[in-house]
């Protein structure tokens, strides 16, 4: 008789499994934050007189304040604070474009409910993030010729104010560092220090 003896296939050993990194437990945080935007957009709110035209606006600011409490990875809510001036000068179209007929201010504070949505990534030194805040303004408006006179009792501009914008928060450590945005609002461009407790 003959015997027919069945070669032996080994089963191929699958690769060790790589652990799956842990992301360590969250810690609700409060989020301070300080910085300088530009340009001021206030300067869009400046009234617009028939017989006279706007020179070069010189603008400060603003500057951004905030406090957020970040409850989840993933959301923050808290309050948003900008602090801006902004100032032009008339000029009569028969003038020589030397001496002003007058000038225009506008100082600004506003208060805003600022909601932060961050971005999840696989590093905690990166943290992208959308800005959306809404809240109130507070205008201080005026026109004045050199004298001193008003040339103009204007109503404030909207009491409207708001920020969309989509930035980066970078931490150089656990409680401290740096952010920088981009959007629309009361600036185009914002950046500054952040600092978490």
């Amino acid at each position: 008789t003959q015997v027919r003896i069945r070669p032996q296939y080994s089963r191929p050993v699958p690769p060790p499994r790589r652990p799956v990194p842990q992301r360590p437990p969250f810690q609700q945080t409060v989020n301070l934050s300080i910085g300088y935007g530009f340009p001021n957009l206030d300067k869009n709110q400046f009234a617009v007189f028939y017989n006279s035209y706007k020179g070069n606006i010189s603008q400060t600011g603003p500057i951004t304040g905030a406090v957020d409490y970040q409850f989840n990875r993933n959301m923050s809510i808290g309050l948003l604070g900008t602090y801006g001036k902004v100032s032009v000068p008339y000029y009569d179209y028969g003038s020589d474009g030397k001496s002003p007929s007058f000038t225009g201010s506008l100082e600004n504070w506003s208060l805003m409910l600022n909601v932060m949505s961050y971005i999840p990534t696989n590093t905690r030194q990166v943290e992208p993030y959308l800005r959306t805040a809404i809240g109130v303004n507070n205008w201080k408006q005026s026109y004045l010729d050199e004298s001193g006179s008003s040339e103009a009792q204007l109503e404030n501009p909207t009491q409207l104010a708001y920020q969309v914008s989509l930035g980066t928060r970078i931490n150089l450590s656990k409680q401290a560092g740096f952010f920088v945005e981009a959007g629309y609002g009361k600036y185009i461009l914002n950046g500054g220090l952040t600092l978490k407790f």
